[in-house]
C-alpha cells in the first residue's frame, strides 16, 4: 500500500501489486502501478490494522463493498490504471466480522458482476479459527480448503493461500467438478 515499496519492489522483480487500501492510503500508487502497467490487486478494506475491526459495521455488507471497489476501480482508471490489469478482491478477513464475512463467500456472483478478475484471500484468517475453534492459524488449513472448493464453484480467478500443495490438489479436483 505504500508507493515508494511498490515501485521498488517492481524495479526489482515483482511482477504485481497488491494493495490491501486499494490505492486509499497512499494514492501514488496508482500512478506507479500505471507507469509499470502491471497487475494491481484492489482490495476492499477500511481503517488500518489497529482500527479495522472497529469497522465492520455495514447496513448491507455486500452493496457497501461492492460500491467501495467500484469507487476504487474509477479512481485506478482516472490514474490511467489500464482495466486489464485490475483484480479485485473483496477483503474477506479486512473490516469484517465471521457473519459478514460469510455473507461475502456465500454471494461471491454479486462482485462477478464487475467484470474484473477476482482474487479470495481468505487462508487461515481469524473468522475460519472461529468456525473451527482452533487459535493456530497453521491448525485451519481444512478450513481455507472449503473455501477454495467454494471458490472453484464460483469460477473465482486467484485464491491466495499458505499452503500451495494442498491447494493446488483440492482445486484440481473441485476444478473437474464445477469447471469441467
Amino acid at each position: 500500500f505504500n508507493s515508494e515499496v511498490a515501485h521498488e519492489a517492481l524495479i526489482n522483480g515483482a511482477s504485481w501489486i497488491n494493495d490491501v487500501t486499494g490505492g486509499r492510503r497512499d494514492k501514488e500508487i496508482l500512478d506507479v502501478v500505471s507507469k509499470f502497467n502491471c497487475p494491481f490487486v484492489i482490495t476492499h478494506s477500511r481503517g488500518n490494522s489497529q482500527n479495522m475491526n472497529e469497522l465492520s459495521k455495514y447496513e448491507n455488507v455486500l452493496r457497501e463493498v461492492k460500491y467501495s471497489l467500484e469507487t476504487l476501480i474509477k479512481n485506478a482508471l482516472k490514474k490511467n490504471v489500464l482495466k486489464k490489469n485490475i483484480i479485485v478482491d473483496p477483503g474477506i478477513g479486512f473490516s469484517k466480522d465471521i457473519n459478514q464475512n460469510l455473507e461475502i463467500l456465500r454471494n461471491l456472483d454479486v462482485f462477478k458482476n464487475l467484470n474484473l478478475p477476482i482474487l479470495i484471500g481468505a487462508s487461515r484468517k481469524r473468522f475460519i479459527g472461529e468456525i473451527l475453534n482452533e487459535l493456530n492459524p497453521k491448525e485451519r488449513d481444512i478450513g481455507t480448503l472449503a473455501i477454495s472448493c467454494l471458490c472453484a464453484h464460483f469460477n473465482i480467478d486467484i485464491v491466495r493461500v499458505h499452503n500451495v500443495k494442498m491447494n493446488s490438489q483440492i482445486l484440481k479436483v473441485a476444478d473437474k467438478i464445477y469447471r469441467r
